[in-house]
């Protein structure tokens, strides 16, 4: 039933976009595709009818339902009907506020997934955020998913736009594979066409925390910009993605800054959330992955307090053979950003742990658990006014529940917190 089911979705999808012909941005990479799907929505929605995937809807189910504009049915019958039924009327009759541009992004996880969403939906425009070891038990190698991501970039014809983020080796060695114009971003690289420098984290000195400011470069101009209660570095890519497809619109810089102010981080993806005793709450649960983890500690490292640091840490799942390696990277990087207590969920996390203490972590500063609300409730008594608390990990580890046991306003957890409708409670 669920082949049939995508198999009329797909078809239906198609129809549809032949039909009205919106522009297709498509987003992919092994890290930072929400958040730059995000961003370029942010961007656009000023100028242009935008829509962007419902919810997580990147995959073969997901992007369909995008493209008609609902959501899923679920296990009901009578839903999907009416998505069918939603689908026919577009196709019927034409619909005057169909958007003029579909962001999507686009998730792999197994191979053959990019060919079948690209063919999907053709994409105008590819970002390719970054390639990483996830999702490295279906690809083996880095290689593999790299090639697979490149799947992104390749299809498009010499009229569209690959967009590169050339601070990542992977992503950069693709504008070998495209036809498209290219255009690239970066923080580290010289060579980039957009780019981010004089990076800087506003903190007042109660230590909370106002965001990011950097400045912007492109074709030998600059602006500044500012992203309120943006934490983490990385998310500056995402802000740097949204700036080379504004740029592909025409949009001028001064107006590309302005309306990243608007730019929110998504649900669980290093959102600063109050937590109880008048803590701070680094809630980055969506998923995790050795790059994005490390990153994630390195943002809690450079936060200049008198008040402890915790790094909460869930096991990072589909890693294959570079399972204990990378959990062994992300625990010297607690050890090196000076984080004063570990605590680990799963039994993966436990070689974090392990490699935390070899580095010099003192064995007492280190907890471990098999269960993450065990640890909620371990964390809930453990810590103290002013604290920071960086919360982390693999989706399947639920590290939500975590954050759930310790935010001031558990009330808002479906607001504020990722994973809180009724397919996950």
């Amino acid at each position: 039933m669920k082949r049939l089911v995508q198999w009329f979705l797909a078809k239906l999808a198609r129809l549809i976009l032949n039909k009205y012909k919106p522009d297709v941005i498509g987003v992919t990479g092994s890290f930072g595709k929400t958040s730059a799907k995000e961003a370029i929505f942010t961007v656009l929605s000023g100028k242009f009818n935008v829509r962007k995937n419902i919810k997580n809807y990147n995959n073969e189910i997901g992007l369909p339902l995008t493209i008609i504009g609902v959501g899923s049915g679920g296990r009901s019958v009578w839903a999907w009907l009416g998505v069918f039924i939603k689908a026919f009327i577009l196709l019927i009759w034409r619909e005057k506020n169909y958007p003029e541009i579909l962001v999507l992004e686009m998730a792999v996880d197994h191979p053959g997934d990019m060919s079948y969403l690209t063919g999907l939906a053709p994409c105008k425009i590819g970002v390719v955020t970054g390639v990483g070891p996830v999702h490295i038990e279906f690809f083996k190698t880095i290689e593999r998913i790299a090639k697979e991501k490149s799947v992104m970039v390749s299809h498009i014809d010499k009229n569209g736009w690959a967009i590169l983020n050339c601070d990542n080796e992977y992503v950069c060695e693709m504008d070998k594979l495209t036809r498209a114009r290219l255009l690239t971003y970066g923080i580290s690289n010289n060579e980039v066409d957009i780019k981010a420098s004089e990076i800087s984290m506003s903190q007042h000195e109660d230590g909370k925390i106002s965001g990011l400011s950097f400045k912007l470069f492109y074709q030998g101009s600059s602006v500044p910009v500012l992203l309120p209660n943006i934490l983490g570095e990385h998310l500056i890519y995402a802000a740097l993605a949204a700036a080379a497809v504004g740029r592909v619109y025409d949009i001028n810089m001064v107006d590309i800054a302005d309306s990243l102010r608007a730019f929110k981080a998504p649900k669980g993806r290093m959102n600063l959330i109050d937590g109880i005793k008048n803590t701070h709450i680094i809630d980055d649960t969506y998923n995790a992955g050795p790059d994005s983890t490390v990153a994630a500690l390195n943002v809690l490292g450079k936060i200049t307090t008198e008040s402890r640091k915790f790094a909460v840490l869930g096991d990072m799942l589909e890693l294959g053979d570079y399972t204990e390696s990378s959990h062994r990277e992300v625990g010297k990087a607690v050890f090196n950003n000076h984080i004063d207590y570990l605590i680990t969920v799963g039994e993966r996390a436990e070689l974090i742990a392990s490699e935390a203490q070899k580095q010099g972590l003192d064995q007492d500063n280190i907890f471990i658990f098999s269960e993450t609300e065990k640890a909620g409730l371990f964390l809930q008594d453990k810590i103290e006014t002013g604290d920071f608390i960086l919360v982390k990990g693999s989706q399947g580890m639920r590290m939500e529940k975590i954050v759930k046991e310790i935010i001031a306003e558990p009330l808002k957890a479906g607001e504020l917190l990722v994973r809180q409708d009724d397919e996950w409670l």
